[in-house]
């Protein structure tokens, strides 16, 4: 496994990490940056979410273009989209522009989201896997987790602008490792001629439909329940505990160190137990913090509920990653990816529209309580109707209509 590690320190890890933390720099600075412009709370969530649009409407997409860039190229636009788009960002005179250069920024993200997670998948052997996908989401937290506080001091001392640009610039530092680090991993190997258009995507639904439709919800209630925790969290210390801001904040601080220390653990049971054996545990304990916050009432009691999020998200780190990597097929590997992307990003976006609803008609108390279902239906889901695919993954035949390629 150390051999892997190595092997994708510099194409993955290290562009990762620059990224990462690039993007969670401006997690405390895009909501005031978009503020300034004379806008509503309104807008500065459309700003914030306008990269998760691009990056869903680029999914599919990408995974359509991916055997035709190939690994560099896809690597490098996206990097490159990203830099761009946030750089501009921070030149920006009116509110509509905001929203425009998010939107590339998001393009960007799907383009390198998607290429590093395909890179990964053919670079490490199934054995390996579940460890090196789990080192890879291990980073990004890291990333995010010293991301905001540097951004907070940088928007404090210089301007809110300047936090914008640091991001940019990491992009392209990413950027031009990628160029230089990322060769096509042996298995690897370009189709000539190869089909581009829906009827590639609609060959792999009628193929992995089961897989689609069974691990596919999955992860629709996994997303939602980890984007969940980003917004009651905060939302139920503040409006119903009464906690001032330094509070929440260290609550969701001691949360992301639990959730980070994990990865290793995570990749570890992944490889050597099977993909459910972490996955499993992993929603059950999320959905059992989520259930916990109703009954909390102050600072220690919320930390509590929140330490326990912490550790069910940790153990399941790259858990929804590695099974997407282990039911791609062969010589499609890239475009199921984009399906697959496609259907946790659906869950991560929809979770804040859908949370503030339901907090809207039935009070955050019980939202709480009800967000909980989210980690027993994902956890329940995969027990029940989704097969192990760690060993699975190992012995599957490769069917008539793959062998049309000499892998992807």
């Amino acid at each position: 496994m150390q051999r892997e590690h190595q092997r994708l320190l510099l194409p993955v890890y290290l562009p990762t990490v620059l990224l990462a933390f690039g993007q969670g720099v401006m997690v405390p600075i895009l909501p005031l940056y978009a503020l300034e412009f004379g806008g509503s709370y309104g807008l500065a969530g459309l700003v914030v979410s306008a990269a998760w649009i691009g990056t869903l409407l680029a999914d599919l997409p990408t995974g359509l273009l991916l055997p035709r860039l190939g690994f560099r190229r896809s690597m490098v636009i996206g990097c490159g989209l990203f830099g761009t788009g946030t750089i501009a960002l921070a030149f920006a005179g009116f509110a509509p522009e905001l929203i425009l250069y998010r939107f590339i920024a998001g393009i960007g993200t799907a383009l390198w989201g998607l290429s590093r997670h395909t890179y990964v998948t053919h670079a490490v052997p199934t054995a390996s896997r579940g460890r090196a996908i789990a080192v890879f989401g291990g980073i990004n937290r890291i990333g995010w987790f010293a991301g905001p506080a540097v951004g907070g001091l940088l928007g404090q001392l210089y301007g809110l602008s300047v936090p914008i640009l640091v991001a940019g610039a990491l992009a392209f530092v990413a950027l031009a490792i990628a160029a230089v680090a990322v060769d096509p991993p042996a298995s690897w190997t370009p189709l000539s001629g190869h089909q581009f258009g829906v009827g590639v995507l609609r060959e792999i639904v009628q193929d992995r439909q089961r897989e689609l439709l069974a691990a596919g919800s999955a992860q629709i209630f996994a997303q939602m329940i980890r984007a969940a925790r980003q917004l009651v969290i905060p939302l139920y210390g503040s409006e119903v505990i009464g906690l001032d801001r330094a509070e929440v904040g260290f609550i969701l601080s001691l949360m992301s160190v639990v959730d980070m220390s994990l990865f290793v653990p995570a990749g570890m049971i992944m490889d050597r137990y099977g993909r459910k054996a972490a996955a499993v545990p992993s929603f059950l304990i999320l959905g059992l913090g989520m259930a916990l916050i109703p009954f909390t009432d102050s600072y220690w009691t919320l930390l509590g509920a929140a330490l326990v999020l912490g550790f069910g998200n940790g153990i399941g780190s790259g858990t929804m990653m590695t099974l997407g990597a282990d039911l791609a097929p062969r010589g499609r590997t890239g475009e199921f990816l984009g399906i697959w992307r496609l259907i946790g990003d659906s869950g991560q976006a929809l979770a804040p529209l859908i949370i503030g609803t339901v907090a809207d008609l039935i009070g955050l108390v019980l939202t709480a309580g009800t967000v909980a279902g989210l980690g027993l239906a994902a956890a329940g889901t995969l027990a029940l109707f989704v097969e192990e695919t760690r060993w699975k993954q190992e012995t599957r035949p490769v069917t008539a209509q793959q062998q049309v390629a000499k892998g992807d």
